[in-house]
């Protein structure tokens, strides 16, 4: 029961009766708190509690928020993918697809398939019928950033994605990227693609699940298709890029890249493949291409020896390890693809060709996924700050709405749509700071 001293104004009960019933005391009709030590300890909770909530929603932005972005980009990869099939932008003819001849690969006898970590061969030798090899890819579009390279997938696991040039922390958010310093896909030679196993939709959280035998299919966009066999698997540690950049050039073989154990950066699960020839079309010379991020810098290791204006050093940031070196290649024209790799083979320069992005041997591979470590782009501090500052502003303007108005729930719906976009914005740059990982 209400007491009746309430409907004069200075009643000193909480409660205050208005139209047709009681009301409870807003906490701006309240006298203010003391500033005492339980103020502080007050506010130290709320804060810890607002910082709590938001280490739970950055995970959350991880988890499925980055797999929307991935999402998105893959339906732009998809609608260009379907113009490239179509025939748009392709290639112009060059020298890497007009000039040079085919080169004719002789019979060879593949031993049995030894898997990583085993003594044991398994599979039959395969032999290879004499074949013409074309020098590049034909009717290639040259490739670029954010432009499919191929399409991957993997019926075992239910994978199913574009993959685009470039292993950079931007590339890889758009899905699976190959190693620029590796060959193409359906070209002679090691070629390797990477992909997420936790953020932007995961595309290999799977992948341990593969097994010897398992069929890895790899489209081009020219229309050719090329099957590849699971052979074996193996976990590495970051510093063990040679099974990257390590290459037969007389075998067409794929290696898969991904972080290991999940949700962590600390090793790399690596999957093994082998061309399948009776299932694929005929293979090309090894083939890579050029982004325009160096055009004639040199893998590290590689012989000083190189065109004029080209940079002498490695950048600094590939980090292969120090004994990854490529078995010696052969280009089309008989030279050396890979200088550096032999010391009896004299290192060569390493040839570009501007017209269609391709080139005979690979470039100096950018900033990649396979080694990385924290805070990977400080170019995200200054979005951070601004996107944290947005937050505050709208913060203190909904509590000033929220006091005017003296309802908490008026600032909240006020300022709430704001700011979940500034929110979503702050974890996409917070996330930039983050390993590269996989």
């Amino acid at each position: 029961m209400i007491d009746d001293t309430a409907d004069t104004p200075d009643a000193p009960e909480p409660w205050v009766r208005i139209g047709r019933g009681p009301r409870r005391r807003t906490r701006w009709d309240r006298p203010p708190y003391p500033k005492d030590w339980r103020f502080f300890v007050g506010w130290l909770g709320r804060t810890l509690i607002v910082l709590g909530l938001l280490m739970f929603l950055f995970v959350a932005y991880q988890l499925r928020g980055t797999g929307i972005e991935t999402a998105r980009a893959q339906d732009r990869l998809e609608d260009r993918w379907a113009d490239l099939l179509a025939g748009e932008d392709t290639a112009p003819p060059g020298p890497a697809t007009t000039a040079t001849p085919p080169e004719t690969v002789p019979p060879q006898t593949l031993p049995p398939v030894t898997v990583p970590g085993s003594t044991t061969p398994t599979g039959s030798p395969v032999t290879r019928p004499p074949a013409t090899v074309p020098p590049a890819p034909v009717n290639l579009p040259p490739p670029a950033r954010e432009q499919p390279l191929a399409f991957l997938t993997i019926p075992t696991i239910d994978v199913a994605y574009f993959v685009v040039p470039g292993v950079s922390r931007n590339d890889l958010k758009l899905g699976p990227g190959h190693f620029p310093d590796t060959p193409i896909p359906g070209t002679l030679g090691n070629s390797a693609i990477a992909g997420h196993r936790t953020t932007h939709k995961a595309p290999f959280s799977r992948l341990d699940e593969l097994a010897p035998g398992d069929d890895v299919e790899v489209q081009l966009a020219n229309g050719a298709s090329f099957v590849y066999v699971v052979t074996g698997r193996e976990v590495v540690t970051p510093a063990d890029y040679h099974v990257v950049s390590d290459s037969d050039p007389e075998r067409a073989t794929l290696t898969l890249v991904t972080c290991d154990p999940p949700r962590t950066s600390s090793h790399r699960l690596i999957v093994y493949a082998e061309l399948d020839p009776t299932r694929s079309d005929p293979v090309g010379a090894a083939t890579f291409y050029d982004l325009g991020d160096a055009p004639t810098e040199r893998l590290p290791g590689e012989d000083a020896t190189t065109t004029p204006d080209a940079t002498p050093d490695a950048t600094p940031d590939a980090t292969p390890a120090a004994d990854a070196t490529r078995p010696a290649a052969t280009a089309p024209d008989g030279g050396t693809a890979v200088p550096g790799s032999d010391p009896a083979v004299p290192a060569t320069t390493v040839p570009v060709t501007p017209d269609d992005g391709f080139v005979d041997a690979p470039l100096a591979h950018d900033t990649d996924a396979f080694s990385g470590g924290w805070f990977a782009e400080s170019a995200a501090w200054p979005h951070i700050v601004a996107w944290a500052l947005a937050l505050a502003a709208l913060a203190t303007l909904g509590w000033l709405i929220a006091r005017f108005w003296k309802r908490e729930w008026a600032g909240v719906v006020a300022v709430v749509i704001p700011f979940v976009v500034c929110l979503y914005f702050f974890f996409q740059n917070v996330n930039r700071l983050l390993p590269a990982g996989l």
